[in-house]
């Protein structure tokens, strides 16, 4: 099972947990399995039209795999996936 590690923001929609294994063989299962699992991520994660919101950056290592073809990355059993929060500010 792929493994998400979220940033600390999100940690509180998901039992305070910094890492969770996930169903899925793509990166967008992996999302989907995930939102499922935590309902409460899916509004900070996606858009109201199931788009992924631009302020959240995912990577497999060092990939970024946020565009659409990204997201159709298959995912080995092992891997990590890294949802990293944009900040904002000045």
């Amino acid at each position: 099972m792929p493994i998400v590690e979220l940033p600390a923001a999100l940690r509180p929609r998901a039992a305070g947990k910094a890492k969770l294994k996930v169903e899925g063989a793509t990166v967008a299962e992996a999302l989907e399995s995930l939102c499922r699992a935590h309902p409460e991520l899916r509004p900070r994660l996606f858009t109201g039209a199931g788009v992924l919101k631009r302020t959240v950056g995912i990577f497999v290592g060092e990939e970024d795999v946020r565009s659409e073809e990204g997201l159709a990355r298959a995912l080995r059993a092992d891997e990590l996936l890294v949802l990293v929060a944009a900040m904002a500010g000045g």
